[in-house]
């Protein structure tokens, strides 16, 4: 059942809140040993939410329009007294004294938190497998990756643990996972929803979003968490656009492009299973009416380099508050920078210290110039380009990630190969546009392929209108 009827049944008394978190607390406990979702399962906590909103309806109101759905949340989205790790043992034991905005929203939604979700540590990773914690596993493989970092919120919603997620997505990290687990996956505007209470990546990279098994619940989610936030500085003071009210309108008279440097023939590492899937995309699109053709975005191929100077700079700042001395883990030395060493040495994977060393080699003396004031002006020029395609062009797709879900263990030695998965998924960040990743049929392996949908900042309508006649097309079999 979907979160829209879930809520719809609980609102109405036709289900208790507490029968519907039950049946899912069931489907962890049965699985959940073999997936490895979740950093941390609440459910005494979720069970006592759930029956102080059944409380509520019987007393004859109204929860609100997510009332009574569980929802599992990424392990870097702060949750008062409850542990926030971001898969790392640098926090294992942190407990944070506040929520995060989209946090409250949730609760005020009358949406009930099961769990804290597994991610690549400090969300750094494509596949999950940088987790202090432990990987984890693809539902519908048990051997291949979920994709990363947002892993385990994919896993969950793919694996019934939970009809909603949030993840976060710096550089495809909610739109690759989801592909991979063949869910809904959604990056939003920068500045839509409140980065408040999201353990800082890359700040000006980070974005909070949904995922759900349909359009129409990711939706609804997003517009429950996103709006405007004065605790967040870079939240857009505008009104949230509706979405959920514009998944019947259709394509008719859109104009779409498909980005020619992100598919099969411009780009190497694009399977041919997934390029077809994409092609397949195009065809329902423009069968329900919108005009498609092939476009040239031509920076975009210059995304991952700048990303990868851009994204561990941010992170090597951010990340410099972990020191020993404030909260987290302490690793005790005899003097305060021994202890600072040591202590970061213990707490951090390797990934996380190779971004930390790119970062702050690419911002040092001497190399500033050379490398990261040159990936900004990348960065510009992404942005330019895609201004450039949307004036020609509703909305774009391509491939969200370049495969379909990769074995366990496969990528792990040759982090360059790894990095390749945000291929497709970075530019939208770097420009600061909303994109998400619909599930469109399968590959040759009969693993999901994820289409991408992108669109200008603000236009999550139209790409919802997108994104809703794919699901369609997907289910009647294109």
């Amino acid at each position: 059942m979907s979160a829209v009827d879930l809520a719809a049944s609980v609102r109405t008394g036709q289900r208790s809140a507490r029968s519907v978190v039950e049946e899912y607390l069931e489907a962890i406990d049965a699985a959940e040993d073999r997936i490895h979702a979740f950093n941390l399962v609440m459910a005494d906590e979720a069970l006592e939410a759930a029956d102080a909103l059944d409380h509520r309806v019987a007393s004859g109101e109204d929860p609100g329009p997510l009332a009574g759905v569980p929802v599992v949340a990424k392990d870097n989205l702060c949750t008062r007294g409850v542990p926030t790790t971001c898969g790392s043992l640098i926090l294992q034991n942190w407990r944070p004294p506040y929520d995060a905005t989209v946090v409250k929203r949730l609760s005020a939604a009358g949406a009930v938190l099961v769990g804290k979700t597994n991610m690549d540590e400090f969300a750094m990773g494509s596949s999950t497998e940088n987790s202090a914690f432990g990987p984890t596993r693809n539902p519908l493989a048990n051997d291949r990756v979920p994709g990363g970092s947002s892993g385990g919120s994919a896993a969950a919603v793919a694996a019934g643990f939970a009809p909603l997620a949030l993840g976060s997505d710096t550089g495809g990290s909610i739109r690759q996972p989801a592909a991979l687990c063949g869910v809904v996956g959604v990056k939003p505007t920068y500045g839509l929803v409140s980065r408040y209470g999201l353990v800082a990546f890359a700040s000006s990279l980070d974005q909070v979003g949904p995922f759900a098994t349909t359009v129409a619940d990711a939706a609804l989610l997003l517009e429950v968490v996103g709006g405007h936030d004065p605790m967040d500085s870079t939240s857009i003071p505008e009104p949230l656009p509706g979405l959920v009210g514009v998944l019947e309108d259709g394509v008719d008279g859109l104009r779409i492009g498909v980005i020619e440097e992100l598919s099969g023939d411009g780009l190497d590492g694009i399977a041919s299973d997934v390029q077809a899937r994409v092609t397949a995309a195009a065809e329902a699109l423009s069968a329900a009416g919108a005009t498609v053709e092939p476009t040239s975005v031509p920076s975009t191929v210059y995304g991952l380099s700048a990303y990868y100077v851009i994204a561990p700079a941010e992170a090597s700042s951010n990340l410099a508050r972990y020191d020993g001395v404030r909260y987290g883990l302490r690793v005790d030395a005899p003097s305060t920078p021994e202890m600072n060493t040591a202590t970061r040495t213990a707490g951090f994977g390797d990934e996380v210290k190779r971004r930390i060393m790119l970062g702050t080699y690419a911002l040092s003396a001497g190399y500033y110039d050379a490398y990261y004031l040159k990936a900004q002006k990348v960065r510009t020029l992404i942005a330019d380009d895609l201004r450039r395609a949307y004036q020609q062009f509703d909305l774009l797709v391509c491939p969200t990630a370049p495969t379909t879900a990769f074995p366990l263990g496969e990528k792990t030695a040759d982090p360059m190969l790894m990095y390749l998965n945000d291929v497709c998924t970075i530019p939208s960040n770097l420009a600061g546009h909303p994109a998400m990743s619909v599930p469109f049929g399968t590959g040759d392996d009969g693993l999901p392929v994820g289409v991408q949908v992108l669109a200008p900042a603000m236009a999550e309508p139209t790409m919802f209108r997108a994104a809703s006649v794919l699901e369609a097309a997907a289910v009647n079999g294109p």
